[in-house]
């Protein structure tokens, strides 16, 4: 007789429909619709403008990657998160992999929140974010149109900054930027 094999959470969420986004978050697998119009503007238009400047280099210091939803495997295969947007130096990874896994782990990421995602975002991502030693993290609400900005101390997350729709955002990793809040929402 066969022996039964482990119960696998990755063949699980790389079965799942196209439809829905799934990430493996302590243990247990979560799978949520792809993302709203104005999650996606969102996510999107602040690639673009981080991009220019830390990605491309044009009018900032580049010496960055910046990629819209990279699957990245904290634990191969068995912690998996998909941040909205995520950053790493490239001093830390000199290439981005071939495959859609990242195993480096990211020094920035971005979570576009939504009324189905807010809770596993700053519930169940941040701390695991911060447990894997991400430096920076984003949470951005385009429903509310306001945006929090957080950096790593000691293992926790120090809030660094709390944004509204009007206001100009110039925040770590990404100092040279200027953003408007309302321009990134669209």
């Amino acid at each position: 007789m066969e022996a039964l094999k482990p119960y696998d959470l990755y063949s699980q969420l790389e079965q799942l429909p196209d439809s829905l986004t799934g990430e493996i978050l302590n243990g247990r697998l979560h799978a949520h619709p792809r993302p709203g119009g104005k999650h996606v503007l969102a996510a999107t238009t602040l690639g673009l403008e981080i991009g220019g400047p830390y990605f491309r280099g044009r009018g900032g210091p580049g010496g960055w990657w910046i990629l819209v939803e990279p699957e990245v495997h904290f634990v191969p295969d068995r912690e998996v998160a998909v941040p909205d947007v995520a950053g790493w130096l490239k001093t830390r990874m000199p290439e981005v992999p071939e495959e859609h896994k990242f195993t480096v782990i990211p020094d920035w990421v971005c979570e576009i929140m939504s009324p189905s995602t807010e809770s596993i975002d700053r519930e169940i991502k941040m701390p695991l974010y911060a447990g894997y030693g991400v430096q920076w993290c984003w949470l951005v609400n385009p429903l509310k149109q306001e945006m929090e900005t957080y950096k790593l101390e000691k293992g926790q997350w120090i809030l660094t900054g709390e944004y509204s729709f009007v206001d100009e955002v110039s925040a770590e990793p990404f100092t040279v930027l200027k953003l408007t809040l309302g321009e990134l929402l669209g």
